[in-house]
């Protein structure tokens, strides 16, 4: 047996396991065999590892200090695909990235000064930076605070999360057709109107009404419903095909599984959520769900919560069209989603010839919930 040292943690409503790159070996082929074994792929049932059988339960981070001016730390993220032999790195994971703050001061990697402190991060999938303001104590992360966020037992220290010039993450565009609005040709179904955007992850968005839901159903509700886990599927891998990432649907379902995102929304609609809770419409302004590596979220990922909030308030764009939400008010969007709301802040401005998104901040919380060792079949 090989091992290796980790930190098993929770970030927003994702976790899995933190890696300190020089804890790893050098050769970054031997990566994925060790991240395989680690989460007990690819049996679906993950019973030899530490994986949670569902995406959100199954990154891995990879974390080192960093060379560049004005910043601190840089780290990588790792999607195991359940029940696959397969890590997809393409693209971020928002909620993990609320844990990688923390995981750097906690670890040395980064001094906490003050009660807050500021770590500086890049993001190597995306190559996208980011700010993250984690409250301190002694010099280390004061895991204990009165923040709740939904999808998450208890309250917690508040992270307060900024992504900065997330447009273009992986296409270079904020929209990546150069359109606010596109129709898809959808083979087997015919058109359908969507919003394509690359906010930290790229992501398309239809309505919910569009494809046969009402969008305030639960998780399962959705994964029952084969008709339209297809329909989803073949817009999401029609929206992969047209951001170059795919040549064909079969090669976006086998190859690019995590990118795009695909999600559905309404307008503001009264739900339980999948804790018992109920959910009020005038609490939220729009009522959203999201397809993660072919299963609905049971939460929202912090990379699509970005998405949605801009196309929120981007004139034209398929939410706007269909709510009527205000065009660049500088305010917040308030997400209704299978375990609550999530507040979300994005930051742009209108200008000649375009929109400059300047950053997109959120609110989250972040816990250790193991450190040790993990071992790894030579």
């Amino acid at each position: 047996m090989r091992k290796f040292k980790t930190v098993f943690m929770r970030g927003g409503t994702s976790k899995g396991c933190m890696f300190r790159k020089e804890d790893l070996p050098e050769d970054r082929n031997e990566w994925d065999s060790i991240f395989l074994q680690a989460m007990g792929d690819p049996d679906p049932k993950q019973i030899d590892g530490l994986g949670g059988t569902v995406s959100s339960n199954n990154k891995i981070v990879i974390v080192w200090k960093s060379d560049e001016k004005d910043v601190d730390i840089e780290y990588l993220v790792g999607q195991v695909i359940v029940g696959k032999s397969q890590v997809d790195y393409k693209s971020n994971c928002g909620n993990m990235t609320a844990a990688v703050g923390p995981f750097a001061i906690e670890e040395g990697m980064v001094q906490g000064n003050g009660p807050v402190t500021t770590v500086r991060m890049l993001n190597r999938n995306t190559d996208k930076y980011i700010n993250i303001e984690v409250p301190c104590e002694n010099g280390t992360f004061a895991q204990e605070g009165d923040c709740h966020i939904a999808g998450v037992d208890g309250t917690a220290a508040e992270l307060k999360v900024n992504f900065l010039n997330p447009a273009g993450a992986k296409t270079g565009k904020l929209l990546p057709t150069g359109n606010v609005l596109d129709v898809l040709e959808i083979p087997g179904f015919g058109v359908i109107e969507a919003s394509i955007l690359d906010v930290s992850n790229p992501m398309v968005l239809v309505r919910a009404e569009d494809i046969g839901l009402t969008g305030a159903e639960l998780p399962e509700e959705v994964n029952r419903n084969e008709q339209a886990c297809e329909l989803l599927e073949k817009i999401r891998g029609t929206a992969c095909c047209m951001m170059g990432f795919a040549k064909d649907l079969e090669d976006a379902k086998a190859n690019s599984p995590a990118v795009p995102k695909v999600g559905f929304f309404t307008r503001p609609s009264s739900f339980t959520d999948i804790g018992g809770e109920r959910i009020r419409a005038e609490d939220m302004d729009i009522c959203a769900r999201v397809i993660s590596v072919f299963k609905c979220h049971k939460a929202c990922p912090l990379t699509s919560a970005s998405s949605i909030s801009v196309a929120a308030q981007l004139k034209g764009s398929i939410i706007e069209k269909t709510l009527g939400l205000p065009f660049n008010s500088n305010g917040y969007v308030k997400i209704g989603h299978p375990s609550g709301i999530m507040t979300m802040y994005p930051d742009f401005v209108e200008e000649k010839g375009g929109i400059k998104l300047n950053g997109v901040a959120v609110q989250r919380t972040a816990r250790r919930i193991m450190d040790g060792t993990v071992y790894i079949r030579n």
